[in-house]
């Protein structure tokens, strides 16, 4: 049995991937190591001459896209996508995701939501059984930081969390902020019993701008790993028009 490194299989995930797209198609590109070997490959087939329109996810994925010749667009201008392949920190079984670790999950929300399918794509470790193992990524506006971080830890609490929430840093000194201006807070809860109802509750936050939990919109996540690729849920790309 061939033994792959995580960055090894982020790309076999990520070249699985690529057999779903179609000429014409209108993706979304997502953020992180993972997409990143997603928009490496899709690169390679532009330059065979392959047409698609691209909106990426973030100013770094717009960068290395546009560095490879992939035609950009905007949400704004084409508001439905067919496809959105994305990486996440993790992913249970029944296909809730948490993402965020690379900051930028609302823009990663809004394209995933307006696509059609939205695919993921990990390698083995970010599969989990009971969801929090990795920091839960809440953007925050900058207003009312604290009155914020007092809310959330009130509702993580009602839905059974509890944990440090930090706010991220880039620096000594130096808070992360996201490509939309706003802070990320960290929630290091270690464990999301109620992860629904958690979503719903930390939505109704007023300085909650987004958080990372993605219930309902992945279709399908292909995981590689030791054993080769495993697929959850359905792989159903859209076709364009």
């Amino acid at each position: 049995m061939t033994t792959l490194s995580p960055d090894e299989a982020k790309r076999a995930a990520a070249a699985e991937a690529i057999k779903l797209v179609r000429p014409g198609m209108k993706l979304g590109l997502g953020t992180g190591s993972t997409a990143r070997h997603f928009v490496d490959l899709l690169g390679g087939l532009v330059a065979a001459g392959l047409d698609v329109l691209c909106v990426p996810t973030s100013e770094e994925t717009r960068a290395q896209a546009a560095a490879l010749g992939v035609a950009l667009t905007t949400i704004d201008a084409e508001p439905e996508l067919d496809l959105t392949v994305d990486g996440a920190d993790e992913f249970d079984d029944s296909l809730r995701l948490v993402k965020g670790g690379g900051g930028a999950l609302l823009r990663e929300k809004i394209v995933a939501t307006a696509s059609k399918t939205m695919v993921v794509i990990a390698d083995v470790s970010k599969h989990v059984e009971i969801m929090g193992k990795f920091p839960l990524p809440v953007e925050v506006t900058r207003f009312g930081l604290e009155a914020t971080r007092r809310l959330i830890r009130a509702r993580a609490e009602e839905a059974g969390c509890a944990g440090e929430i930090v706010l991220r840093d880039k620096g000594p000194g130096q808070p992360f902020i996201t490509d939309n201006g706003n802070f990320i807070l960290d929630c290091h809860f270690g464990a999301l019993p109620r992860p629904e109802q958690l979503a719903q509750d930390l939505s109704a936050i007023p300085g909650v701008v987004e958080h990372g939990l993605f219930i309902g919109l992945a279709k399908a996540v292909i995981c590689a790993g030791p054993g080769g690729i495993e697929i959850f849920g359905r792989l159903e790309a859209q076709a364009p028009p």
